[in-house]
């Protein structure tokens, strides 16, 4: 009964976010643009998985809102720095991207204000995606499966984006969704286990929010395009895709320490 109740509330989480992300993305074809409805959009798993809980009698605090050990929160902090950092810099030195200076005065507020910024804007996926997925899949099934469907869910959610509006690289377009798909599913192990062995989703935020960040806007400031660019940064380039798939196969690795089926919120 408790496995049938899950999956019920599993498939009701989905539905929702579907189906309020829809308004965002009849938006986005409409106008071709992310721009007006990205932090709705950004949203809607949150939305749904505090709709979910609610019809279902939940606590709204088992969604993970404690900090956890301060360990977790610098994992999910220096993680995404890290990997930026070697992505950028070997495209550099290598002539792949060239470097090119940045006011110091934009860096720091990027990594202040802009952090936060980034994680209140990563904050609704992550209620939906590692706040009430990730711990109801663990309940009634194994860490790979956990992380199998929810790498699936995070990927196809953002297709829409990516074909119809402007949530891409110049890169062709099979190109960006193959990356984009891979990289999800090496990120979905590293949050997934975060977050069941954290009990909170604050990691998993710092991680994406840091991600979105340092890729998508500081990094990617301080270089220019030298040609072949587009195949080797952002979130759509080979080194996210390489990254994702260390990350994921290295906390894949380290499951064990995992207790599934008793997830601490």
């Amino acid at each position: 009964m408790t496995d049938r109740r899950t999956s019920l509330k599993i498939a009701i989480f989905l539905l929702l976010t579907f189906g309020i992300s829809s308004v965002f993305y009849y938006v986005m074809v409409s106008t071709g643009s992310t721009g007006k409805v990205g932090l709705g959009w950004m949203w809607s798993p949150g939305i749904a998985a505090i709709l979910t809980q609610l019809l279902f009698r939940g606590k709204l605090r088992d969604l993970g809102w404690q900090p956890g050990e301060p360990k977790y929160l610098l994992l999910g902090y220096a993680i995404p720095l890290g990997y930026a950092f070697v992505i950028y810099f070997l495209v550099w030195v290598t002539g792949l991207g060239g470097f090119q200076s940045q006011s110091p005065i934009r860096l720091l507020v990027f990594a202040t204000l802009g952090f936060i910024a980034a994680c209140l804007a990563a904050l609704g996926e992550e209620i939906g995606w590692r706040g009430l997925m990730v711990p109801e899949m663990a309940k009634v099934t194994s860490f790979g499966n956990t992380v199998t469907l929810t790498g699936i869910v995070w990927a196809v959610w953002h297709y829409p984006a990516v074909i119809f509006a402007d949530y891409h690289s110049e890169a062709p377009l099979w190109f960006q969704l193959g990356v984009i798909t891979i990289a999800v599913f090496g990120y979905s192990s590293f949050t997934a286990w975060l977050r069941l062995r954290s009990g909170s989703i604050w990691p998993s935020v710092m991680w994406h929010g840091g991600h979105n960040l340092f890729i998508q806007q500081v990094f990617l400031d301080l270089t220019r395009d030298t040609g072949p660019t587009e195949y080797f940064v952002d979130d759509f380039g080979i080194g996210v895709l390489l990254t994702s798939l260390v990350l994921g196969y290295i906390f894949w690795r380290r499951r064990t320490e995992l207790q599934m089926n008793v997830v601490r919120a």
